[in-house]
């Protein structure tokens, strides 16, 4: 399984930002995958996951802020962030669930990560 995410970057309070993640190794299409993020002196939380069927999961702070979309064509998952606030400088990992399910602090396999800091 490799995971390579880009996108990251510098943005301003209430700005814009997507994440990409390229996918290899695995069945893309039939793989659940999403966005996890680490901020700092914190441990690894979900932020968006999607299913092959389409459906999400996502953490009670995204509060409709942030999208998931995916193009199995690509093996690419993305990540729109809008509306963005301090709070959520972290490092985003694209990752996968352990097992079928995104389930909290459960993880299979993440990239290295994109730093995105929010600061004005």
């Amino acid at each position: 399984v490799q995971l390579v995410e880009s996108g990251g970057g510098l943005v301003q309070p209430g700005g814009s930002l997507r994440l990409s993640c390229a996918a290899s190794g695995f069945t893309f299409s039939s793989a659940a995958v999403g966005w996890a993020r680490q901020v700092p002196g914190k441990g690894l939380e979900w932020v968006l996951g999607i299913y092959s069927d389409g459906s999400t999961y996502w953490a009670d702070f995204v509060k409709g802020r942030f999208t998931i979309s995916r193009d199995n064509a690509k093996n690419t998952v993305y990540l729109q962030m809008n509306s963005l606030k301090p709070e959520d400088t972290a490092v985003y990992y694209c990752a996968t669930p352990r097992g079928n399910w995104f389930t909290p602090g459960q993880f299979g396999s993440w990239g290295q990560g994109t730093q995105v800091t929010v600061s004005s």
